[in-house]
């Protein structure tokens, strides 16, 4: 009878069993990774028949990093997330080695001007990507380690910025100014969940961005950039025709899109069509439907992201997941906003949707982690995790406060 009670009135109110908040993490992973290779198999089969003689040969690529990528999330999400926070200081100097490697004459991949590769063949590492992981496992467990010793916020904050401005340095020297804006992002973001003064945050962040500005209009090429992201039409023949010819391929898509594979600017009109600029694609085979549709699917996978740090079991876990789903989402927004014009380009790919190589295994490393914290948040009681966050904040609230809500309450 209870049960029949309980059935009565679920169907009453309308209501269905609700998927935890991991598992629609993974729904919406999952579908953006087979959006991500069923476009980059269109949008590559130009550049991959110019370049290896078949217009299969990227795609099967994107298959063989989605393999390794989905070993990765797979990995990650099995493994308790407290484990990679033993590793987290040594990841960070090794990942920072990495990099002066990569800055190395001899030692490093070169390609379009830029050195930001290790390894040889098709096997490669992105340092800088390693890092962006590096960066917040160390953020996380550093800030909750002083926070929970209940150090001042010099001491919170101290170890962190080091390092991060020495990361963002050695990235920005490759020279690859929008991952050192990734890396910004996600130091700050794990310090505001943090609780440390905003204001100080800000004051932090105006200072980066006056330096990047700087910094951007004393070399030639990014002081192109950022003059043609101004007005990308008057230079339509030089700095701009990327974003001209990514708005071309986006206006042309209309509603439903031109049909998957049908896309035209693939035809050696826009440059690095499957890769920084697969999103134009997306808009001209797709049309705004497909756009949109992609979009919804990378805000929402962000925001349960953000979901499954509020109910994380404790602090380190916490921070995180916040630092590794701004990773994810600043890239989203930098990408779009450059394909779309309203950014300047800077060369970050499309979370999960681009062509990638080491960034989409470490991306999908990093998304299992998060589904890793998820699970268990759903699993750990709610008083544990309230517990949990207000022990490792350092801020516990006072008796005086809690007395005053007491009192309002009766």
């Amino acid at each position: 009878m209870k049960k029949r009670a309980n059935a009565t009135s679920q169907a009453s109110t309308g209501l269905m069993p609700q998927l935890s908040t991991a598992t629609w993490m993974l729904v919406f992973l999952v579908a953006l990774c087979v959006v991500g290779v069923v476009i980059v198999g269109s949008a590559s089969s130009v550049v991959s028949m110019s370049l290896y003689g078949s217009p299969w040969s990227i795609f099967f690529k994107e298959l063989i990093w989605m393999m390794l990528g989905t070993i990765a999330l797979i990995i990650a999400m099995k493994v308790d997330y407290h484990v990679w926070r033993k590793f987290a200081p040594i990841l960070v100097l090794v990942t920072l080695g990495l990099l002066l490697v990569v800055l190395t004459p001899g030692l490093s991949v070169t390609s379009g001007g830029s050195s930001r590769w290790i390894g040889f063949g098709q096997f490669r590492l992105q340092p800088s990507e390693l890092m962006k992981l590096a960066l917040a496992l160390f953020a996380a467990h550093i800030v909750a380690k002083r926070q929970a010793d209940k150090a001042s916020t010099k001491m919170v904050i101290g170890p962190l910025i080091a390092v991060a401005l020495i990361a963002m340095a050695l990235v920005f020297a490759q020279p690859d100014m929008g991952t050192a804006i990734v890396l910004l992002v996600v130091t700050l973001s794990v310090l505001f969940a943090a609780g440390i003064d905003g204001k100080l945050l800000f004051k932090g962040l105006v200072l980066c961005g006056i330096a990047a500005f700087l910094l951007g209009m004393a070399m030639p090429y990014r002081r192109e950039r950022l003059l043609s992201f101004v007005n990308p039409g008057a230079k339509a023949d030089g700095s701009g025709y990327q974003v001209v010819q990514s708005l071309i391929g986006l206006g042309s898509g209309h509603l439903l899109g031109l049909g998957l594979g049908n896309s035209r600017e693939k035809w050696g009109l826009l440059p690095n069509p499957h890769t920084d600029f697969i999103f134009s694609i997306v808009g001209e085979e797709l049309g705004l439907i497909g756009a949109l549709t992609v979009i919804v699917l990378m805000g929402a996978f962000v925001l349960k992201c953000f979901r499954a740090a509020e109910a994380a079991p404790d602090r380190f876990g916490q921070l995180l997941c916040v630092g590794l789903a701004s990773w994810i989402g600043a890239e989203a927004i930098i990408n779009i906003g450059a394909v779309v014009g309203v950014l300047p380009v800077t060369g970050i790919p499309l979370p999960f949707v681009s062509f990638g190589g080491s960034s989409l295994v470490i991306t999908m490393a990093a998304a299992g982690i998060m589904v890793n914290i998820a699970r268990q948040g759903s699993s750990a009681p709610t008083t544990l995790r309230r517990s949990s966050a207000q022990k490792g904040s350092g801020r516990p609230k006072s008796s005086t406060a809690r007395s005053r809500r007491a009192a309002s309450v009766r």
